[in-house]
């Protein structure tokens, strides 16, 4: 059996906006590569019915899309040499197989993140409007809970999203991470009062969000410095990500008038035609800075009682893959 067609690190997830119709697509396209003549086998149909949930648990253990389409790809390899007569629940099993290839890799993205240039930000993806509905899920996957997960240890992380995101229970969980249900329940214990006393402040209404939002934006493309400060909480932070290959503030600033005065330099400081637009990044809002037409930095911009309390400005060109298409995420 050949492996059915998985993103490499550098293209994007399909938008699944259409839902079935972008499936069938894929699932028609590991057909052709399996020789089934436009049908597919049980293990193809399973994994491709199950693959936005995959990917979505691989994203929130990881934080990178690029290490959660390889960790996809890894999960297909197993599954593929599965005899399916002997698995009770094969979404179960899949998310077990995909938690313990995403364990691997957590550990292994821990070294590599120790020897990054800069601050390290979750990989941003482009959502559709049902993510942020969602509002369980939307706050999961958004960047300030992406970086509350960071500061979990690696089961830690693993526990927290599959019961507190996907509720999975205890003995599922337990087979996932290889411990024992009393030692998940610990775990979990643990890692819930971890994540609640760094977790975002509260749930924003969506009127509230889009009125910060477009103050924001205004104020950004006037440059007016009194302006940024109304909007502005003062304990607002901001983080810039470039990894090393584009410029960016190399740690954190805090603070309203620091980070008013960074914005009204560094975009006094462009040279070239700057555009800003609205999007849906991670389930919440945030801008895309577009320079010459081109793709520059994603900001999102988390927002708590009508002040902006966080920028996240990610860079790295290497992290934007996934912002030129809709990424399907699921519970």
């Amino acid at each position: 059996m050949h492996v059915p067609p998985s993103r490499t690190r550098r293209q994007e997830q399909p938008v699944n906006s259409e839902g079935s119709e972008r499936v069938q697509h894929t699932a028609q396209g590991t057909a052709g590569r399996l020789g089934g003549g436009g049908r597919t086998d049980p293990a193809t149909e399973a994994f491709v019915a199950h693959r936005n949930l995959l990917f979505t648990v691989a994203y929130e253990m990881l934080g990178s899309a690029a290490d959660a389409e390889d960790v996809l790809q890894e999960t297909w390899l197993r599954w593929a040499g599965v005899d399916l007569g002997t698995v009770r629940d094969q979404r179960a099993y899949l998310v077990r197989i995909t938690t313990r290839q995403a364990l691997t890799r957590l550990r292994t993205l821990g070294r590599r993140k120790e020897s990054y240039v800069g601050s390290w930000l979750p990989e941003p993806l482009l959502t559709a409007p049902d993510v942020a509905e969602d509002i369980e899920l939307a706050d999961s996957v958004s960047m300030a809970m992406l970086l509350v997960l960071e500061t979990l240890t690696p089961t830690e992380r693993a526990v927290f999203v599959l019961r507190e995101v996907f509720d999975l229970g205890y003995d599922e969980i337990a087979e996932a991470v290889e411990k024992s249900p009393a030692a998940v329940r610990q775990i979990a214990h643990r890692a819930r009062a971890h994540v609640a006393a760094r977790r975002p402040r509260g749930v924003v209404s969506p009127a509230d969000t889009r009125e910060a939002l477009d103050a924001f934006q205004r104020a950004v493309e006037t440059g007016d410095l009194q302006s940024l400060l109304d909007i502005l909480a003062p304990d607002v932070v901001f983080l810039g990500d470039g990894g090393g290959i584009k410029q960016a503030v190399p740690r954190p600033v805090v603070g309203a008038d620091k980070v008013a005065r960074l914005l009204a330099a560094g975009l006094g400081k462009v040279a070239g035609a700057l555009s800003l637009r609205p999007a849906q990044v991670n389930g919440h809002p945030a801008l895309i800075f577009q320079l010459d037409g081109e793709l520059d930095t994603v900001v999102a911009v988390r927002i708590d009682d009508g002040l902006v309390t966080g920028l996240y400005a990610v860079r790295n060109p290497e992290k934007l893959s996934h912002m030129h298409r809709e990424t399907a995420l699921r519970r």
